[in-house]
């Protein structure tokens, strides 16, 4: 009888590529992979560890995972991932619960320690960071299947304070451009047709490689597979956006008029806190560039409010910048202290309340930008990837180019006629409200 397992994935996207790659991998190995964890024999939980918050939740989750080691089938709990390279001897030794841990080195090793665990062992398997996927390996998708996420790198060299990164997913680490080709075209032949290209930093994609930024090189490339419609850019360094790159977003449609661009902060003296490249007229002038090349582009950036000793006048100048630019999209996050990294040092804690206060400010003062953007798209014909259907509204609800899965906002329309899941759809917008817009299909 095969042994059921049920897998937990937690944290951003690119810690998603690795659940998926392990799933492929326990399901090659003939286990048997079930959505109720009720019925699982394993756990694995691909954690997060990147800020306390993703921190808690991972310890929640492995907490409530191992009820069903008394309540439930689950006979081993493993833990994988971020967390488990932070903590995993720690986490054995204060959690029995756990019946092994695993880091973001050994994705490969997923049976091995499986099979370990089911012969009683209590196994650590913590190596350096220095796995890299290829494009061969078994991946078992979890995201619909129009579209996936292409990791092109893996690690950072940034070293920004207060991100603990470097010493989770170790140094910048460039897949070659063809092993990423090769997933790609496997992708698009299983019929995704929305590739979103990730990495710690996406714009220093081929430096450590090739000697240069490749990533203009790279989506060249990318744009010439026939079965793919969309590809997407996250997570891009501002001070690596060349004009290679914009030029290369200009001219062609399949590149999705979308930049995730994090800027964490505008204020010269924080940036420098923060060891982030670049100044206020760099950024500004950047995106002048960027927006006069590729019109209707839609930038998602992030920021970080309550960096230890922001003042208010640092905090009026970030809310003046995001008044000034406009971003169509962002994200604002309170400073989180992580252990081991140089901005846990520094002078001028702010608040626990403050932070709060400034967070909801700053989303308030994005609502409106972004309500007034979504205002003027009434009455435009968007382009729209069919999602799936909303029960609760009656409606279908896609995303345009403009909106990055489960951080963007939705597109709702009716039909009078069915329209498939992965589909691309031409709606005219009736109404629009902060994030999300609504209207009907035309065709």
């Amino acid at each position: 009888m095969l042994t059921k397992i049920g897998f937990i994935s937690l944290g951003c996207d690119k810690n998603r590529v690795d659940s998926e790659v392990m799933l492929g991998y326990l399901r090659q190995a003939g286990y048997h992979l079930t959505g109720d964890l009720r019925e699982a024999e394993i756990i694995v939980i691909n954690t997060c560890g990147f800020i306390n918050a993703a921190k808690e939740e991972s310890i929640a989750s492995i907490l409530e995972a191992a009820r069903y080691k008394a309540d439930g089938n689950c006979r081993h709990l493993l833990v994988a991932g971020c967390l488990a390279q932070r903590y995993g001897n720690e986490l054995l030794t204060e959690m029995p619960e756990i019946d092994g841990v695993m880091g973001t080195g050994s994705v490969p090793e997923i049976v091995s320690v499986l099979k370990k665990m089911q012969t009683g062992d209590r196994v650590a398997e913590i190596n350096g960071p220095g796995y890299v996927h290829s494009w061969w390996v078994p991946r078992l998708l979890t995201t619909p299947g129009h579209t996936a996420y292409l990791k092109i790198a893996e690690g950072c060299d940034n070293c920004c304070s207060y991100c603990a990164i470097p010493a989770i997913r170790g140094s910048y680490r460039s897949r070659s451009m063809g092993d990423i080709l090769a997933e790609a075209d496997n992708l698009c032949s299983r019929g995704v047709k929305e590739l979103i290209i990730v990495a710690q930093d996406t714009t220093r994609y081929g430096l450590d490689l090739y000697g240069r930024l490749a990533l203009a090189d790279l989506l060249r490339e990318l744009v010439a597979m026939e079965k793919c419609r969309w590809i997407r850019l996250m997570y891009c360094y501002p001070a690596s956006v060349t004009n290679e790159l914009i030029q290369v977003m200009a001219s062609y449609p399949k590149i999705c008029r979308y930049m995730d661009l994090p800027l964490q902060h505008i204020s010269p003296r924080l940036l420098r806190l923060m060891n982030r490249r670049g100044s206020r007229e760099k950024i500004v002038n950047l995106i002048k560039r960027m927006r006069q090349a590729v019109p209707g582009l839609a930038l998602r950036t992030t920021f970080i409010v309550g960096f230890p000793g922001e003042t208010e006048a640092e905090f009026q100048e970030l809310l003046n910048f995001m008044e000034q630019v406009q971003f169509e999209r962002a994200g604002v996050f309170g400073f989180s202290p992580e252990e081991g990294t140089a901005a846990v040092a520094l002078p001028g804690r702010v608040s626990d309340d403050v932070i709060a206060e400034r967070v909801e400010r700053a989303m308030l003062l994005q609502q409106r930008i972004s309500l007034a953007h979504n205002r003027n798209l009434v009455g435009r014909e968007l382009t729209v990837l069919v999602e799936g259907w909303d029960a609760e509204v009656k409606m279908y609800w896609g995303r345009t180019e403009a909106d990055a899965p489960d951080v963007d906002g939705k597109v709702y329309f009716a039909a009078e006629e069915e329209v498939r899941e992965g589909d691309f759809v031409q709606v005219r917008i009736l109404d629009a409200a902060e994030y999300d817009l609504s209207g009907v299909y035309l065709k």
